[in-house]
């Protein structure tokens, strides 16, 4: 079944409301916050950058007003491997949409086209390289346009976390189209992001909408490394038994090493990196996509564009680069708005590891200092003692003053301590054995052990020799991480580890600034319960919830089997939390639910309602 209604300009015919657009098509009954201001805009025909957290909507800002305006939506995707989900998506919404990429066989590309010229589609799928191709451009010419979408558009910017050369030609988009709509939307964009894409798109600087970047669902997590592997493991099976998660490294290598290790666990988990064949890329990713419970090992070449909803956890194995990359990371997390896990562990070495690819790359200084300054950031929300969500928030320029209650610093507080004096004493004893040694001969310096290499190079005379009996090797060694965090220190990731001084450090060692240390927890916390924002629809708790909903969990496995599609596309799982919650008995009541449209209640309602009556049956 398709939706379909007369697409005429206003001086023609008034206007379809896009209330009744949001009900009729997508199921809802309100938009979320800024999207019906961006919806009219688009529809008024203007243009407008979107900036949304994952799983805030972003989609429908340029979906509806495309369904509404005469001629067709051209929405830039950078991954083609995604379009087909997207499109299987909107087609189960009654929607004429199609993609139009290298993997179409060329018959099927010509099929595409012709329902272009025909004006047969409402939206249609490219990626920047088959946008920008002479024919396309040329096609184009010959049809009417509705708008332009430009998704995860902050692969516009050199200073985005994600750039991509190819999107730099969409600016020649804007040149051939002027009348055209355009309408750019990403999940993170700070100031330079923000400004380069309104300078390449030519965008109005009224057009920029930026929305609470706050997902008060996710709990944020971060644990000292120690034995990684067995901590994840910890975590998926005391918080995700059996639930879909994505878990990032840094290596190829670790990748494979942690899928294949989590296997051996009993747990269903894949790789995902560039290193794997486009085919075995491309499996592992539809498996994810169509399986429940599936887990997803990846380095940051996975994620980008997923729209499976119910990712009840991410977890981080390695620090990302920067909290834009690390908040569009966990964004992947809980977009149906039910309770979801940012779990990450972090270590020295990550310091070390992450600066060591800055500092290899072949970016220029200015990009370099910029990155920099993105790390720091970075590691400072790794060692911070606030509120997680207050130290992500502020960074995007937003005032948040909280504490979250659901974040690991909110749930159990850290504790801390005036470390002014250790500090002092790290500082001097590196700058007494000449900057040239790493954080192990350091710490045996301060605590006075006559090792081989202390020896060899008389640093048992230095004043700082035994200065440092007050800690263990443990806590010196925190108090020398959270110095590298804080950019006191920096480690000479060119030679041997060696820690050496930054200008940073100097107040310090004059005693003209105080710096406080957060006290490493020696045991793991104990697991309390969540003070998370209680969602409109919870996942079911009771055991007979849970098997209704086990149960239609299974069917929409099965329906979505039967189509090739993925299961979230025929009903996400806040969709079916509410049939649990609610029990509707009739097609009218089951129209009430959210994410039930005129298409899906006609296409399931009675294979649903009949599910929970017999549910029902069974439990008298």
């Amino acid at each position: 079944m398709e939706f379909s209604f007369p697409k005429e300009p206003a001086t023609e015919a008034p206007r379809a409301n896009p209330r009744n657009i949001l009900k009729l098509v997508f199921g809802y009954d309100a938009f979320r916050p800024s999207q019906e201001a961006i919806i009219e805009r688009v529809l008024g025909g203007d243009h407008a950058l979107v900036i949304m957290p994952t799983g805030g909507g972003k989609s429908l800002c340029y979906q509806l007003p495309a369904l509404i305006r005469p001629g067709v939506g051209v929405i830039v995707s950078p991954l083609i491997s995604l379009m087909q989900d997207q499109v299987d998506a909107l087609l189960q919404l009654g929607a004429r949409a199609a993609f139009l990429n290298s993997s179409l066989p060329r018959p099927k590309q010509r099929v595409v086209e012709q329902q272009l010229r025909d004006g047969a589609l409402d939206l249609v799928y490219v990626a920047p390289e088959r946008l920008m191709k002479p024919a396309f451009l040329d096609l184009l010419k010959e049809i009417d346009l509705a708008l332009f979408a430009i998704d995860e558009a902050h692969c516009i910017s050199q200073w985005g976390h994600d750039f991509r050369p190819e999107y730099l030609q969409l600016s020649e988009i804007r040149h051939r189209f002027p009348d055209v709509p355009c309408i750019a939307v990403t999940a993170t964009a700070d100031g330079p992001t923000r400004d380069e894409i309104l300078k390449r798109l030519r965008l109005p600087a009224e057009g920029v909408f930026a929305t609470g970047f706050d997902r008060p669902n996710i709990r944020y997590t971060v644990v000292l490394k120690k034995n990684p592997k067995q901590q994840l493991l910890r975590f998926i099976e005391n918080e995700h038994t059996g639930d879909a998660g994505i878990v990032y490294c840094l290596s190829r290598k670790k990748v494979e090493d942690v899928a294949a290790w989590l296997c051996e666990q009993g747990h269903e988990a894949v790789p995902y990196h560039a290193g794997l064949s486009s085919k075995q890329r491309q499996s592992n990713q539809e498996r994810f996509l169509r399986e429940e419970g599936l887990i997803v090992v990846a380095t940051i070449a996975f994620g980008m564009g997923i729209d499976k909803p119910n990712v009840r956890f991410v977890a981080h194995l390695d620090v990302p680069r920067s909290v834009e990359s690390y908040y569009q990371e966990t964004g992947r997390a809980g977009r149906d708005s039910l309770p979801a896990d940012a779990w990450m562990t972090y270590s020295l070495g990550d310091v070390v590891a992450m600066r060591k690819i800055l500092e290899n790359s072949n970016a220029g200084q200015k990009h370099q200092w910029v990155e920099q300054h993105k790390l720091n950031a970075m590691f400072g929300y790794c060692e911070t003692t606030a509120c997680r969500r207050q130290v992500v928030l502020n960074y995007f320029g937003e005032m948040y003053q909280g504490p979250c209650d659901n974040c690991d610093n909110c749930i159990q507080p850290v504790e801390t301590w005036d470390g002014t004096t250790a500090a002092q004493k790290v500082l001097s004893c590196i700058y007494r054995t000449g900057q040239k040694f790493g954080a192990g001969h350091v710490v045996d310096v301060l605590l006075g052990k006559e090792t081989d290499k202390v020896q060899r190079f008389r640093h048992s005379r230095l004043s700082t020799f035994g200065i440092g009996e007050e800690l263990t090797a443990t806590e010196w060694r925190s108090v020398i991480r959270q110095l590298v965090a804080a950019d006191y220190l920096r480690v000479d990731v060119a030679g041997y580890g060696s820690i050496r001084l930054t200008k940073a450090c100097g107040p310090v060692l004059k005693g003209e600034q105080q710096v406080f240390f957060r006290k490493d927890p020696k045991p793991e916390p104990k697991k309390k319960k969540v003070k998370a924002p209680k969602p409109e629809i919870a996942l079911p708790q009771t055991p007979d919830d849970r098997a209704l909903f086990d149960a239609l969990r299974t069917l929409r496995l099965d329906l979505a089997r039967e189509q090739g599609v993925p299961p979230y596309v025929v009903f996400n799982d806040s969709t079916l939390a509410a049939m649990v919650q609610y029990r509707p008995h009739t097609l009218d009541e089951f129209s009430n639910l959210s994410g039930v449209g005129e298409v899906k209640l006609q296409r399931y309602g009675e294979i649903f309602l009949e599910a929970i009556r017999i549910h029902e049956s069974t439990e008298a």
